[in-house]
């Protein structure tokens, strides 16, 4: 597994980020990303959104679980979700992701209250964690990819 680190202090250089990530998705990725409550996580989800083409506001999933945006106008169809009120996995089933997945990538919120992503070959796990106190630092990205992400890093 690949690992890199990214410093974020700011807003522009978290939608560089996600534009690094949009950039290198393919159909079928997943992108799980881990951090504490406002470590970023909807934010960087929301740059890659733009960076594949979304226009307009991208509420987070928070309370519908999943929000869904088609391909075209993205360059890839994609799945924004917020597992952090799953109380057990086995709810996925009755969400239906694995429909929304077929030839999407996945933006997962929370991925360990899903069951987890990171055996999947196609998954990018980036953890956000804080830079002092507050976060008035801004932010680490701590990336690790699968094995179809080997030459993809960001």
């Amino acid at each position: 597994m690949t690992e890199t680190r990214s410093s974020l202090p700011d807003l522009a250089s978290m939608a560089a980020y996600g534009a690094a990530i949009a950039g290198r998705l393919r159909a079928g990725d997943v992108v799980a990303l881990t951090g504490g409550l406002g470590a970023g996580k909807t934010t960087l989800a929301r740059a890659i959104l733009a960076s594949l083409g979304h226009e307009g506001e991208v509420p987070s999933p928070t309370f519908t679980i999943i929000e869904t945006y088609d391909s075209p106008p993205l360059r890839l169809a994609a799945v924004h979700a917020d597992f952090y009120r799953l109380k057990d996995p086995a709810e996925l089933a009755e969400i239906g992701l694995d429909d929304y997945r077929e030839g999407a990538v996945l933006l997962a919120e929370w991925p360990d209250h899903a069951g987890g992503f990171a055996h999947e070959p196609g998954c990018l796990s980036i953890t956000l964690e804080p830079v002092g106190e507050s976060g008035e630092g801004g932010r680490i990205a701590i990336a690790r990819g699968g094995a179809d992400w080997v030459g993809r890093m960001p």
